[in-house]
């Protein structure tokens, strides 16, 4: 629900501090909140049937609601929406809380990639007190430097792919003939000279553009480089993997310690494609993204949202990272948490 929607719901200023305060409240104490408390915490001098009657109109809204009879209000996915969009005061981050994320960071340059991503993720639970996550860098991205065939038996291949950085991948695929080491040196030589310095995306879609409309012209040689270089840069059914640390906290909240929801909870992060999917739609938006409640259209995350943001690798997007915990989570903080880490995270990856 963005700002638009405040107007829609004809939400007057009144409510909406009233629906501020009742959400502040209720993330500091993760309890219902009854109409004395929030008028004492409002400082608005306000009879309390008053009061009671603009929580009727926000629940009559969809914006709280009532979990027990005569109990007080806790704020929907609709209210907690609005509250990000529009009523949230951020907290930016201390100048002493960022250099020692960067100290921490600092700490893995000289390891791997993966190194580097666990370092990350690691701070963002302990930042947060809940689960943080990091997709491990794309490299569809990653700009290739030469590529290698030696033949195993039959008519499988070992494909050797060296990335600009210096990282080293290994395939192994089947062609439809066998090949001599000459024909397949002949055909590394092609491709290298054709596509080196090109991102694996790239070059993936400009094979199928030559597999497509100039196939019947080229020589023997050239279709089969072509065609056994689709093979290796195919895209894999197996998504790039995440790094995922501190889901432990998140049974410290009251509201997912339930056994039950805690197990789906826990067999989501183990299946990964739940997490993949929303990360995959983040890692295609600009800045900071929530995903707050159903949002994320999956009924295990149904009480928890997630923050992410996009990390950059030489002005592209490589991967994203964010925090996962309940909805009642302390917007303020977590969200510049996730920007700055997602910022640091790129410039020790570009060092590195």
């Amino acid at each position: 629900m963005d700002k638009k929607s405040i107007k829609q719901l004809d939400v007057n200023e009144r409510a909406q501090h009233f629906l501020k305060v009742l959400i502040e409240r209720y993330i500091r104490d993760g309890q219902p909140v009854g109409s004395r408390t929030l008028a004492k915490d409002a400082g608005i001098d306000l009879s309390p049937a008053t009061i009671r009657n603009v929580m009727s109109d926000l629940e009559e809204l969809g914006l709280v609601n009532s979990p027990h009879t005569s109990a007080g209000r806790v704020p929907t996915s609709s209210g907690y929406r609005i509250f990000v969009d529009s009523l949230l005061t951020l907290k930016p981050l201390e100048q002493l809380e960022i250099g020692q994320l960067e100290t921490q960071l600092s700490s893995s340059l000289s390891a791997g990639p993966k190194d580097l991503i666990q370092s990350a993720s690691t701070m963002l639970s302990s930042m947060t007190h809940m689960a943080g996550v990091v997709l491990m860098p794309r490299h569809t991205q990653v700009a290739y430097r030469q590529i290698e065939f030696l033949p195993l038996s039959g008519n499988r291949l070992l494909t050797i792919l060296i990335t600009s950085e210096g990282e080293v991948h290994n395939k192994i695929i089947e062609t439809g003939s066998a090949y001599s080491p000459s024909q397949l040196e002949q055909a590394a030589n092609f491709l290298n000279e054709q596509y080196q310095g090109k991102s694996l995306d790239s070059i993936r879609q400009a094979l199928i553009d030559e597999m497509e409309n100039a196939q019947q012209q080229m020589n023997d040689l050239m279709a089969d480089a072509i065609n056994i270089a689709n093979k290796v840069f195919e895209v894999s059914d197996a998504k790039d993997d995440y790094v995922l640390a501190g889901q432990t906290n998140l049974m410290d909240f009251d509201e997912l310690s339930n056994i039950e929801d805690l197990r789906n909870l826990f067999n989501t992060f183990s299946e990964k494609s739940q997490i993949l999917h929303l990360l995959d739609k983040a890692m295609s938006a600009e800045g900071v993204q929530l995903f707050i409640g159903e949002e994320s259209g999956y009924e295990t995350l149904g009480n928890c949202s997630v923050v992410t943001a996009p990390y950059e690798l030489d002005n592209q997007v490589a991967g994203v990272l964010g925090v996962i915990g309940p909805t009642r989570m302390a917007y303020e903080r977590v969200i510049p948490i996730v920007d700055i880490t997602a910022k640091l995270l790129g410039s020790a990856l570009k060092h590195q």
